[in-house]
């Protein structure tokens, strides 16, 4: 099987991560690169890290394709969709947070469902689908920190998080708080208890449980590191260490990416890979779980791809079998 890709957006971050990805799938092929302030130019015109990889040209046109890649700003895929009709058996993966909670879109008689594409809880519903909202990069870390705990219901008080992401969490525009010579050597908090991605995070969670969950006291930090989430959350739990060590490496035996580890973790174990790290450490009364992703990668364009072979029925890790940088 060849699977003919379209990417809407090319230019960003997200999207030079899944083209590098897609360029060494062994069942892919990129049939176009839409970008229209970039049309007319080689594709390593915006990501020189594919200079001699691809001669691929950005394109204003949209061409054919058996599954398209959603590479837009928030909000922007449902204008797209709203513009462009794109045939039923499309399927489409978006990667911003526009169907992540509410999973309709309507326009001029045509109807899409989106489903939410985390594959370590609805694998078999992505199996099944047509079209998939991506989850978020902090949302990815989160929930996978805190998914075995809620399916036995044993998120039973409030829940303190700390997360710290990357320069590249925030996208490709320039800003403030984006620029060298203010993130290098800097730390900052950001959208204390209000980041976006907590919304998704709660109802994956009351999902798994079937439940409501307690508080979840978020604290986003913007790092001074170009990629990579570095996640702990802490909460009062009854399970001795090695119960809820057994419980999470239970969950996630059949998890393609998602993996316990016994020793300390940090960011350099999983950056250029599709993989999420998981420690879990008891201290008193409390459980310290920490959650290691590379944003870009299990947090966004791995995840699509992943998706992406979940619903053409081929392997799950068909082209990210991807060496971390380690050091």
């Amino acid at each position: 099987m060849s699977i003919k890709v379209g990417i809407i957006g090319g230019a960003g971050y997200t999207a030079g991560e899944l083209i590098r990805i897609l360029l060494n799938h062994p069942q892919a092929e990129i049939s176009f690169i839409h970008s229209s302030s970039h049309s007319g130019k080689p594709v390593h015109h915006a990501h020189k890290d594919l200079i001699g990889e691809t001669d691929l040209i950005f394109t204003d046109k949209i061409g054919t394709a058996d599954v398209l890649f959603l590479c837009l700003g928030h909000a922007k895929s449902q204008e797209f969709l709203s513009k462009n009709i794109v045939p039923a058996h499309v399927k489409i993966v978006d990667l911003s947070q526009d169907f992540r909670l509410n999973g309709l879109f309507h326009h001029e008689g045509q109807t899409r469902e989106f489903i939410y594409g985390l594959p370590e809880l609805r694998r078999d519903q992505i199996k099944k689908a047509s079209n998939i909202a991506n989850p978020g990069c902090f949302a990815t870390a989160f929930e996978l920190a805190l998914l075995p705990l809620a399916s036995q219901k044993l998120l039973n008080d409030e829940v303190h998080v700390n997360g710290i992401t990357g320069s590249t969490g925030a996208g490709q525009a320039l800003s403030e708080t984006t620029h060298f010579s203010w993130r290098n050597n800097n730390i900052s908090v950001y959208k204390a208890f209000s980041h976006q991605h907590l919304k998704e995070v709660r109802l994956t969670l009351e999902t798994a449980a079937s439940a409501k969950v307690p508080d979840l006291n978020f604290i986003p930090v913007r790092g001074n590191f170009s990629r990579g989430i570095f996640l702990t959350a802490y909460t009062h739990c009854a399970l001795s260490e090695e119960e809820a060590k057994d419980l999470y490496k239970s969950f996630y035996k059949d998890a393609a990416f998602t993996f316990v580890a016994d020793p300390e973790i940090s960011v350099k174990e999983v950056v250029n890979t599709n993989k999420c790290l998981l420690s879990v450490e008891k201290h008193g009364n409390k459980l310290l779980i920490t959650s290691v992703i590379d944003n870009l990668t299990k947090g966004a364009s791995g995840q699509a791809v992943q998706n992406m072979n979940l619903m053409f029925g081929i392997d799950e890790k068909a082209g990210l079998n991807l060496k971390p940088v380690a050091f």
